[in-house]
Parts: C-alpha cells; structure tokens; sequence
C-alpha cells in the first residue's frame, strides 16, 4: 500500500533537492575556482606569463628567508626556473635538466644532454621545453624527464618558448622563429629576420612580437607566419618585450627604453640614458602603471607607463642582466654581484636584500609564495616563510 504525500511534505523535500543542488554547485565552483587559482599561481614562462609581464600572482612575506639551497657542484646557471604545481624545473650549462620539490628542494629527477641549456623553461600540458647552444629544442615529458622529441635550429637557442593554439614559439640565433606542433616538433612555419634572435616571442591573441638584433620590433602574423609589420630602433636588443594593452615595452643595446603602441607600429615614447652609453639587457617588469628595468650600469630604473617619466632610480653596485620580478608592491631584483634585493615600485625604497655569493644571469620565479632562482655558481636557492 502506498502512502500519499502530503502537500507540507513535498514542499519539504522539493526544498531538501534544491539546497542539494546548490552545494553540489557551489563545491563544483569552489572546485574549479581552486583549480584556476592553482594554475595561475605556477610561473610557466621566463616572464610569468604569455605577456612577458614579469608579475607573480603569489605573495611573498615580508621578510623572506632563506628555505633551501641545491647546489650542483663545479655546475652553472643561466636560467630562470619553471615552477608548476609544486616543481621546481631547471637546466643548467652543463646539460642537465632538473626536477626539484619546491617545498624542500629535493631532487625528483634528473635527465642530461651533450651540450648546455641556456634557455629558460616552459611549461604547457605536461611538457617542458628548452633550448642549449648547440642550437637544439627539446620537449620533455615533466613527470620523469623523458625526452619526446628535439629540433635543430642552425645556431644557439637562448630564448623561452612561447605559445599559441597547439604550436610552441621558439627564436635562434640563426635568425629565425620557429613554430612548431607541440606535439612532435613538426615544423609549422619558419620566420627569418636580418640578424639574430635571443630574445624569447611574445604572444597577443593571433601576433606575436619579436625584438631582433637587427635594431627593429617585428610584429609577426601567427597564423601564416608573415611579417605585419616592424618599428626601426635605436639598436639591437635580446630584451624580451612586455605587453600592457595596446603598447610593447622593453630596452636596448643602444641605452634606451621603448614604450611602442603595437596597432599604430609608433612609438609613443623613447627614454635613452644620457648619462650612460651602456645597455639594457634584462627585460623589464610592468604592472600598475610602472615600468620596471635594469641595466649594464647597476642601476634600476622605474618609468611611468603612459609617457616614460622616470619615478625613480636605485644603484644596486652590480650589472642588471637579469629581469626583475614584482611581486605585490615590491620588485625583486638579481645582481652580477650575487645580491637580491626588493624595493618599493613606486618608490624605490630597498626593503630587503639577501647576499647569496655567485652571481646572477637568470631571474627570479615566484610561485606558492615561494621565490626561486639559480646562480653562475650552480646554486638554486628558494626564499619564503619559515
């Protein structure tokens, strides 16, 4: 016999399936939102992210200190490491690539080639890819370091891989950026410029943007690998450039720093040091409205985006060769002199330094309120919280 509901009980049970669906909903956000913040926080490029923006989505304390050190004896470092999901990857110039535990610094695997890395890793669906100088690009299974495929270049590969769509973006020394099948380093289309590239592409929608050596900013088609345009400069550059809405940024052999609206392909503003003839080989760092770069004559500089006002400018007693990271209100700076020092971005007040000995190429990365860098000297120190 079946007993009839009554019209209270229904109402009870239709509210009971309502609230159900609402926390399955609620946990499958929280879920995805966990998941998204997850990702956001690696640091999957040399610059943070496909922007070459050089910003951490992660904090930092304070006062960091010191958690771990790896040390590779007699070994080198040029890099800027990778971290994804608590792994710390990194090559060094003799050729061997490896994965660390972020939260101790412990080796989880390791796996070498004949030559040396001297391009930063990037991180994209399980794989690690890298270049050395023998003009050589690897892709790596990240889980265990087993090597999937390579592609020759005809000279030195020290620029990180970007990418668009199913393609990775890589630049050599041969002049040329490559556009290859993530999947198995088919070739897509090649792209050759006058002279050299060492910098690493940058990626907006369907263009990228590549600063050659050949003293011009090529703006390239992705999907048919063509030139759509290019801007004259004052002089070579390896510098990789920056993206904040409509404008590239980055610096130049010839002691300049460059803010140029990519859609116009004109320069909106120019700042050359007339103080010193040296270069800007680091790449700069761009958030909230500043521009943030180093230079061949130990000094940081800080400019307003909108017309290349200078804010400020520190000397950190070191060559700038690598690029600085902002992480909150702080940028983090790496010195030839073995010094890591934050200052104020808007500034330019120091509020930490650490001397770590040997000297830096490669820049900071930042991730899981972690920052990690690799030293000349074949240290690659991690900083936090205790």
């Amino acid at each position: 016999m079946y007993r009839l509901m009554s019209t209270a009980s229904i109402t009870r049970l239709s509210f009971g399936i309502l609230l159900l669906t609402a926390c399955t909903l609620l946990l499958a956000d929280d879920k995805e939102t966990a998941t998204t913040e997850k990702k956001i926080d690696n640091w999957e490029y040399f610059r943070g992210n496909s922007l070459s923006q050089g910003v951490a989505q992660s904090m930092l304390p304070e006062k960091p200190e010191l958690l771990w050190e790896f040390e590779v004896k007699e070994g080198a470092f040029e890099v800027t490491p990778a971290i994804v999901d608590g792994i710390v990857y990194v090559g060094d110039l003799d050729g061997a690539l490896f994965a660390l535990n972020l939260k101790d610094g412990k080796q989880i695997w390791k796996t070498t080639i004949e030559s040396g890395f001297v391009s930063s890793p990037a991180y994209r669906d399980g794989k690690i890819y890298l270049g050395d100088y023998d003009g050589v690009f690897y892709c790596f299974r990240a889980k265990d370091g087993k090597q999937l495929w390579k592609y020759e270049t005809g000279a030195e590969v020290n620029s990180s891989a970007n990418f668009y769509k199913d393609h990775v973006l890589v630049g050599s020394q041969d002049a040329s950026l490559y556009c290859l099948a993530a999947k198995d380093g088919s070739l897509i289309w090649k792209h050759e410029i006058a002279d050299q590239i060492r910098c690493s592409p940058t990626v907006v929608g369907d263009r990228t943007f590549v600063a050659g050596c050949d003293a011009k900013l090529h703006i390239i088609d992705l999907v048919k690998g063509e030139k759509v345009t290019e801007v004259p400069l004052d002089g070579p550059t390896g510098s990789t450039p920056a993206v904040l809405g409509d404008n590239v940024y980055f610096g130049t052999e010839g002691a300049s720093v460059f803010s140029i609206n990519y859609k116009k392909a004109e320069v909106d503003w120019q700042y050359t040091n007339e103080a010193s003839t040296l270069p800007y080989r680091a790449s700069v760092a761009i958030h909230d409205g500043i521009v943030i770069i180093g230079g061949q004559n130990r000094f940081v500089q800080a400019f307003q985006t909108s017309d290349g006002k200078e804010l400020w400018q520190k000397q950190i007693r070191g060559r700038v060769e690598a690029s600085p990271v902002v992480v909150g209100k702080r940028v983090f700076v790496a010195g030839s002199n073995g010094r890591l020092t934050a200052f104020e971005t808007k500034t330019g007040k120091q509020v930490w330094e650490y001397e770590a000995g040997g000297g830096f190429t490669g820049s900071p990365a930042v991730s899981q309120q972690r920052l990690v860098i690799a030293s000349n000297d074949g240290k690659v120190y991690c900083f936090g919280k205790k």
